[in-house]
């Protein structure tokens, strides 16, 4: 599982005219991808590191400080692209798989106490963000 995780002041995902997701303050926006080979099990280890991941001001997390997260599913994060021009799906999980390790993940976040909002799985999605820093991290299960 693969998460790219910015530090944002807002950000927002938009299908159609519809905002299905959103944040008004500072948070994380987390565009998470699954792997063909991910397992439910890490969706726990995947949230405790998204929560607790300490690139909010004064090197905080949103576990000590209540910041909103956005999660956001992103299959492109598996995107090959060492061959060609075209990208390769092929280590992306498909959709029936990946939807229930991504649910797994908020829910997991939810328990946490983590104020979290998502997308809309499988949807095209518009998805807007103010970058705080910018500050970008990707984070690995």
């Amino acid at each position: 599982m693969r998460a790219v995780v910015a530090r944002v002041s807002e950000a927002s995902v938009t299908v159609g005219d519809e905002v299905v997701g959103a944040i008004a303050e500072p948070g994380l926006l987390v565009l998470l991808g699954v792997h063909k080979d991910d397992r439910p099990d890490k969706a726990v280890v995947m949230a405790r590191k998204l929560h607790e991941l300490r690139i909010l001001g004064d090197e905080e997390s949103a576990a000590e400080t209540g910041a909103p997260l956005l999660v956001v599913s992103q299959f492109t994060l598996y995107g090959d692209t060492r061959k060609g021009r075209r990208p390769s799906w092929s280590a992306a999980a498909r959709p029936e798989a990946a939807r229930p390790i991504f649910d797994a993940v908020v829910a997991e976040l939810s328990r946490r106490g983590a104020r979290v909002t998502t997308g809309r799985f499988g949807a095209k999605m518009a998805v807007a963000s103010v970058n705080d820093g910018p500050f970008t991290v990707l984070v690995e299960v």
